[in-house]
């Protein structure tokens, strides 16, 4: 978990649970991927069932 942590957002856990700024930061981009992925999902679904 710490390596991901480190890789997709670069830094630590322990910084991510310290700083409620970086914790912010981080569950935005969490929620903008997730809608992103979502989208994408429905547009290859709409496209497989054409």
């Amino acid at each position: 978990m710490e390596k991901a942590m480190h890789q997709t957002h670069h830094m630590s856990y322990a910084e991510y649970e310290r700083n409620l700024d970086n914790r912010l930061m981080v569950e935005e981009r969490r929620e903008k991927d997730h809608h992103e992925c979502k989208v994408l999902a429905a547009q290859v679904n709409s496209n497989i069932h054409m």
